[in-house]
């Protein structure tokens, strides 16, 4: 490279030193001419300047043969020039000097970086500008002459993250990185470093895991299709048969978030029958006994019915169905299932499609449109919520606790899922299920129905066991057990057992959750 750049500079050395000797001689060859146009240095500068740009004035010609031969020489030259320039123009264009250079005058804007140009990362980058109009659009590799063109403005630069975040210069908010293709983290060449950048990466993965080092997020498809299927269409107390046909990915994380969740009332009892292969789920969360009635309708409590043979001979349980969730990872198959149980049986609940595709007339989830959104993958409310959530509970206990920074991945998410309860919460204190999205005004209303109620005893503690059977779910999913004093390493606490057998401080540990509405209702204002 040095090399290179010293036979760069020889080569402008040796032009300018030919520029100037020809000056020279056509300075010297026509001053000496009484007849002559060009008198100084300074009008031939002038006319080998208008020569060269092939602009042609005619006010100053050479009138000696020296002169006309430096004059030759010029004309000559203007055309490579020429060629050179559009050469330059284009080449800059068609490289990475332009984007480059656009991105030097938007530094003050905020960066979002896409490794890929596929469908998903076209579907987040079209809601993140929708929601952020002082969003610049980055693609790490050039449009295909077959891709449609965003609709969103956008640049493509093929060139290294680091070389593009250097024209960042610390400008402004920091620049946040995605890699949309599953596990990509691992494969990219793209992602190789992205711990040193100065910026926040959210990579799409398979294993569930949150977080990897400070600036490393993960997020997983799955659960966002979950979480959304959720909070759209979340629970109502009517409904005690839900049923899940398909059980792969999107199932589990689907039966996941319900687990995690779904929890509107002390006493309920909703049975899940779930249609296809568990055998690993129950292997890996075998303690769901403990808190589920498995295999087996209970009146007291919820239960998980997993079915070894098919949905197609279930005829009964699907009739008395209040919902039916068809959730296959295979999309095509899916749908497949939905029109046999509208052509062949009895249905008297709602169906649910899981489709990346919007369907007029049938009730859907799971589109890219839904799913690929920040609030799904950067999670910005909802972790605010939840380092809110941890806050108010370390002020609620006389015990040391960690704070946000320093909680492990398992403990974030347990106050990432009590953030997710909020809209249950609301719902329940609203009486009302129409609710399906968090907003100043519902939130606040319910904050002053829980004020009110908590005056109460009984209402008190009724809204504290609520919160105690959403704990003991999360950890009991999570293989955490009861211990007489709390040790991560092998998954005990003292809290996971009935409630009446909790403290009258482990009670009140339960209020952090209800009293964060007040905070949160002044956040979305």
């Amino acid at each position: 490279m040095k090399g290179r750049k010293n036979i760069y500079l020889y080569l402008v050395m040796t032009i300018g030193a030919v520029y100037i000797v020809l000056l020279t001689i056509l300075y010297l060859s026509e001053s000496a001419d009484h007849d002559a146009m060009i008198k100084t240095f300074g009008d031939a500068f002038w006319y080998s300047l208008v020569t060269l740009t092939t602009v042609g004035y005619g006010d100053l010609i050479p009138v000696t043969p020296l002169g006309h031969v430096v004059g030759m020489v010029f004309l000559l030259l203007s055309a490579g020039i020429t060629v050179t320039l559009i050469g330059a123009l284009l080449s800059f264009i068609a490289s990475e000097g332009l984007p480059f250079f656009i991105l030097s005058l938007q530094r003050h804007k905020n960066w979002y970086y896409f490794a890929d140009h596929e469908v998903e990362s076209k579907t987040l980058a079209d809601n993140i500008y929708k929601e952020d109009p002082d969003a610049l659009i980055i693609y790490g590799e050039k449009r295909s002459s077959q891709s449609e063109i965003p609709d969103h403005p956008c640049l493509y630069v093929s060139a290294s993250l680091e070389k593009i975040i250097a024209k960042k210069k610390d400008t402004g908010a920091t620049c946040k990185v995605f890699l949309m293709k599953e596990n990509d983290i691992g494969v990219n060449s793209r992602a190789v470093n992205l711990h040193e950048l100065p910026v926040e990466v959210y990579a799409r993965t398979t294993n569930g895991q949150d977080k990897l080092s400070g600036n490393i997020h993960f997020f997983h498809s799955y659960e966002c299709c979950a979480r959304q299927y959720w909070r759209s269409k979340p629970l109502c107390r009517h409904e005690e048969t839900i049923v899940l046909i398909g059980f792969g990915d999107y199932g589990s994380s689907i039966l996941e978030r319900a687990i995690l969740t779904n929890i509107l009332s002390v006493d309920q009892h909703v049975a899940y029958h779930i249609f296809g292969d568990a055998k690993r789920f129950l292997a890996i969360h075998d303690h769901l006994g403990e808190l589920f009635s498995l295999d087996v309708e209970s009146a007291t409590r919820d239960s998980l019915l997993f079915h070894e043979e098919g949905w197609e001979g279930a005829h009964r349980i699907l009739e008395r169905a209040d919902r039916l969730i068809i959730c296959e990872d295979d999309e095509q198959k899916g749908w497949s299932i939905f029109w046999t149980l509208n052509k062949f049986y009895r249905i008297r609940g709602r169906i649910d499609l899981r489709s990346s595709r919007r369907a007029p007339g049938i009730s859907y989830f799971g589109v890219n449109e839904e799913i690929y959104t920040s609030q799904q993958i950067i999670r910005t409310d909802l972790n605010k919520a939840a380092i809110t959530i941890n806050e108010l509970f370390r002020k609620s206990v006389s015990y040391p606790t960690r704070s946000w920074d320093d909680l492990d991945d398992l403990h974030r998410q347990s106050k990432i899922v009590a953030a997710d309860h909020l809209l249950m919460k609301t719902r329940i204190l609203l009486e009302d299920e129409t609710i399906t999205e968090l907003s100043a005004s519902s939130v606040k209303k319910a904050y002053d129905v829980y004020c009110k109620a908590r005056e109460s005893e009984e209402a008190r503690e009724m809204y504290r066991k609520l919160d105690h059977m959403r704990s003991l779910r999360f950890y009991t999913y999570y293989n955490w057990h009861y211990g007489t004093f709390r040790d991560d390493t092998v998954r005990q606490h003292p809290m996971l057992c009935p409630y009446e057998e909790l403290t009258p401080e482990q009670r009140q540990e339960r209020d952090a959750a209800w009293e964060l509405m007040g905070n949160i209702s002044i956040a979305l204002e």
